[in-house]
């Protein structure tokens, strides 16, 4: 029978400091493995592991996670051709920024948009989340450079994306799991 544990995770490249599930099994002898499960990074080992081994290896496990991570996350420029791809498929190529970028400080959104200057700004957080939701989050910001507030006609645009409630589910439960406040929608 596995024994289960969480533990903090020290050096993430998600903001929101996830946890790590320890999940020991008397079957498995030697290996180790790992993966990420929405806000939190899977480990299971051996149940014969020490403490000491059990530490080195979640922090093994855990740079693993994140360097494969990190080699995933698209720079700005990608981000930039994202959203005019994004733009012209679902929302006619009316919504074109004039700039997208990552940010570290955003603490009670996961984007942001300028209409003024065309400028939107995407969390950090949502590095190493699946691909449709950040999509999802960048039509959302796209959007704003459509209609700037929250209205009906606002939502007829994004209704566009197929996975707009799927990714709003994903986001709330993303936030709810790593202990943060309901981030707001934009």
């Amino acid at each position: 029978m596995a024994e289960f544990s969480s533990v903090p995770a020290g050096r993430l490249a998600d903001v929101s400091q996830p946890t790590v599930e320890i999940r020991r099994s008397r079957r498995r002898k030697r290996s180790v493995q790992a993966y990420r499960d929405g806000a939190k990074i899977v480990v299971m080992m051996p149940a014969s592991f020490s403490a000491a081994e059990e530490k080195r290896w979640v922090d093994t496990m855990v740079q693993r996670i994140e360097r494969r991570e990190l080699r995933r996350v698209p720079t700005d420029d990608a981000l930039m051709e994202r959203a005019a791809r994004l733009s012209t498929r679902y929302l006619d190529g009316r919504a074109d920024g004039a700039k997208v970028r990552w940010v570290d400080n955003q603490r009670s959104r996961w984007g942001s948009c300028t209409p003024s200057d065309r400028t939107i700004r995407l969390s950090r957080r949502l590095q190493g989340m699946p691909e449709w939701v950040l999509d999802y989050v960048l039509l959302h910001e796209l959007t704003h450079l459509i209609e700037p507030d929250h209205g009906a006609r606002f939502w007829q645009w994004l209704e566009r994306y197929p996975r707009t409630e799927r990714a709003r589910g994903f986001l709330d439960g993303a936030a709810m799991a790593a202990g943060l406040p309901q981030l707001l929608d934009d």
